[in-house]
């Protein structure tokens, strides 16, 4: 099956996709450790076998931080990470001191399974928030971890990371630059508590280029800002969110700042998270439908404002589940969040067709308006006074199946 699935995405011609496996020098494996009570996978493991290897991180910017976010931030060489140990099933969030040395014991013994120093190692948790983390299974999973290693253990890497997903974000792609060809591989989970800024979601992203911490910490903050900052499912920041970038520099290939390999190793790097943040939205907990926000005008924070209020409005949401083509739920939405504004002079349309035009009615098709809204994605575009600024934000629709899931999510 294709990686790049949305429209909204573009391969880039000078990439190929690949069936999967890991970059040179990555070796990954998923273990079942006894966290989650399902027996399923819960404990993964990422190995950078280059001494010398290069990284880049960013996290959630919640003030509620996960111990694994601080064990990071505080502990970790971001630049220099050789090693990630993530558990799925427990979130190790708002637990205290008892958290935050669990977390530095994830750090510790993948650090001594890995052969790395502890400061190289980043640690990552997702699942339920304020229940504490017992680290005895993981510290002897790991051991299990270390003897499954394997340079195509990205899916495994993949399943032992997800919680609520109801299917994996993984990809692998060859890049051509001048200088000869690098691969890039990407694990990511994710399917609610998600919003920009960014999301309850983890992703890890590798590459066998000779990337320089400056250029890899530049890249990846690009790329985040048109992919994880762009999503929403429920509009709720999550208190674990991390995004790293590693760089093993195994293929011998030089990705030089400013220069054309670096443009199109970016536009690699931004196509592969543009599509993992798209496919979080498309998993959406309960989601059948995902949808693309575009607004422009004048002014950045007003046009932030509509587009994220369109992103998150139930009304909206519901709307865009039942492929119920209701236009006036999105004035409502923009209305509500650009408030002392009137009278305001709003376009919009919906897969193309005007519906409202100078912030009233126009005549269109409502038979092929309700036909174009059925499919899968559905792309609305709002026009606000002024020009020169552009947005976009993709939501998930809003089902009852995501009630279902969070009415009992510890229960």
């Amino acid at each position: 099956m294709s990686y790049f699935t949305s429209r909204w995405v573009e391969r880039p011609e000078h990439v190929q996709e690949l069936e999967g496996g890991l970059p040179a020098g990555f070796r990954a494996s998923g273990v079942a450790c006894g966290i989650k009570e399902s027996g399923a996978k819960d404990l993964a493991l990422l190995v950078c076998d280059a001494a010398e290897a290069t990284s880049a991180a960013r996290f959630t910017r919640s003030s509620v931080l996960a111990a694994p976010v601080m064990v990071c931030q505080e502990r970790a060489r971001l630049a220099a990470l050789r090693a990630v140990v993530a558990n799925s099933g427990n979130a190790n969030a708002a637990t205290g001191r008892a958290g935050l040395d669990a977390a530095a014991k994830m750090q510790g013994s993948a650090a001594m399974v890995a052969g790395v120093a502890e400061d190289r190692v980043a640690v990552a948790s997702t699942g339920v928030i304020g229940v504490p983390l017992d680290v005895d299974p993981i510290t002897r999973g790991l051991l299990t971890a270390r003897e499954e290693l394997r340079a195509d253990g990205d899916e495994d890497f993949a399943a032992a990371i997800q919680t609520t997903d109801a299917f994996e974000k993984r990809g692998a792609i060859e890049v051509e630059l001048s200088g000869g060809t690098v691969r890039l591989s990407v694990q990511a989970k994710g399917a609610g508590m998600i919003e920009p800024r960014f999301a309850t979601l983890l992703c890890f992203v590798q590459t066998d280029a000779v990337v320089s911490a400056e250029t890899a910490d530049l890249l990846l903050g690009v790329c985040v800002k048109r992919s994880f900052d762009r999503i929403s499912v429920d509009g709720q920041l999550s208190t674990n969110d991390t995004v790293i970038l590693m760089c093993s520099g195994a293929s011998g290939v030089t990705v030089e700042p400013e220069s054309d390999d670096e443009l199109r190793f970016g536009e690699a790097l931004d196509a592969l998270l543009r599509q993992a943040a798209l496919l979080i939205v498309a998993d959406g907990e309960g989601s059948e439908r995902i949808g693309r926000i575009v607004v422009r005008g004048g002014h950045p924070p007003t046009v932030e404002s509509a587009a994220r209020a369109v992103a998150n409005s139930p009304l909206v949401k519901t709307a865009l589940n039942g492929g119920d083509p209701n236009w006036g739920r999105i004035a409502q939405a923009i209305g509500g969040a650009l408030i002392d504004a009137a009278p305001l002079e709003l376009d919009i349309a919906i897969e193309g067709v005007e519906v409202c035009h100078g912030g009233a009615v126009v005549p269109y098709d409502a038979e092929a308006l309700t036909a174009a809204v059925s499919g899968k994605e559905v792309e609305y575009v709002v026009e606000l006074p002024g020009h020169g600024v552009e947005t976009e934000v993709f939501f998930s629709d809003l089902s009852h199946g995501y009630v279902t899931i969070n009415a009992d999510y510890t229960t």
